[in-house]
């Protein structure tokens, strides 16, 4: 399948609206049998409280972090394509905010690759969201730890 730096076909850390179809065409190879793909939506509730809107925030290293973590696990990972998209900036409900697409040969690598790479982004790349509740109050959360 080539390099790691060859089979990360798509990092970025965006304002844009993402989407599945994107990641999936990203990623698209007649070698490949499997695609999983992660579409992490904007819901409207949270730990039983109920969520109006939400802003990510991206430290300025957000994209190259992202990248260094994509590329890590494309490397962990040799037999799969990969492509991830964070978004930041005030996001609604229903909004697309992580989506990551994998694909690979088989689907239990491209399964285990996707659930790596959305572990890893939210452990390691510099993003917080900054949630609003119904009742008026919010809560900033961290993306790290």
């Amino acid at each position: 399948m080539g390099e790691a730096a060859e089979r990360l076909r798509h990092a970025a850390v965006t304002t844009a609206v993402i989407g599945v179809a994107a990641m999936v065409e990203a990623v698209a190879d007649p070698r490949c049998g499997a695609v999983v793909t992660f579409d992490g939506v904007v819901r409207d509730h949270d730990e039983g409280r109920g969520v109006t809107a939400l802003t990510y925030t991206a430290h300025p290293s957000a994209a190259e972090v992202l990248a260094q973590v994509a590329t890590g696990i494309a490397e962990r990972f040799p037999e799969v394509r990969l492509a991830v998209a964070h978004r930041h900036g005030p996001l609604a409900i229903g909004d697309s905010a992580l989506v990551a697409a994998v694909a690979a040969a088989h689907r239990k690598a491209a399964f285990a690759a996707c659930d790596a790479l959305v572990d890893e982004v939210k452990a390691q790349v510099p993003i917080w969201k900054h949630q609003r509740f119904t009742d008026g109050t919010d809560e900033w959360v961290g993306a790290l730890g």
